[in-house]
C-alpha cells in the first residue's frame, strides 16, 4: 500500500489522484485482494461496488521489480472473475493518462476494456482515462 501510494503521488497532481486509502479499502462495498509470493505481498487489487450491476477496479498495483511476469494480468483476471461471480454486468476503472500509466492502459485494453466517459461521480480530467467493459 505504501508503494502504491508513493507511485500515485509521484507524477499525478493531488486533485487527480483517485486511489482509496487503506481504511477505505477495508470499508463496506469493497472486496480487497492481496497477491502473495512465498508469503510476501507482491500485488493488490480491489472491487468497489457502484450498484447491483456495476463495479469499479480500485488500487490495482504490482511491485515494480516484479512487473513483466504476468502478475498484473493474473490480478486483473482475478478481479474480472470475482466481479462476474458477484453478478456484476459491467466493470469500469479510472487510470492515469501520464506515460507512467501506459503499460496499465495497454493491459486493460488487451483485457477488453475500452475508453468511456467519466462514471460514478468522476469528472473530465486531463490526467485521467476512464475505461469499461461488459462482463458476460
Amino acid at each position: 500500500m505504501e508503494r502504491h501510494t508513493a507511485a500515485m503521488h509521484a507524477e499525478t497532481p493531488p486533485e487527480s489522484i483517485h486511489m482509496l486509502d487503506a481504511e477505505a479499502l477495508a470499508g463496506p462495498g469493497i472486496d480487497f485482494f492481496v497477491m502473495r509470493e512465498d508469503g510476501r505481498p507482491v500485488g493488490m487489487g480491489a472491487l468497489k461496488r457502484i450498484d447491483a450491476t456495476h463495479a469499479e477496479i480500485k488500487s490495482m498495483h504490482v511491485l515494480a521489480e516484479l512487473r513483466g511476469r504476468g502478475l498484473a494480468r493474473a490480478m486483473l483476471d482475478h478481479l474480472v472473475a470475482s466481479a462476474q461471480a458477484a453478478g456484476y454486468g459491467r466493470l469500469s476503472l479510472e487510470t492515469g493518462s501520464e506515460p507512467l500509466f501506459a503499460a496499465a492502459r495497454g493491459l486493460y485494453e488487451r483485457a477488453g476494456f475500452e475508453e468511456c466517459p467519466p462514471f460514478d461521480g468522476y469528472r473530465l480530467d486531463p490526467n485521467s482515462v476512464y475505461m469499461t467493459r461488459a462482463l458476460g
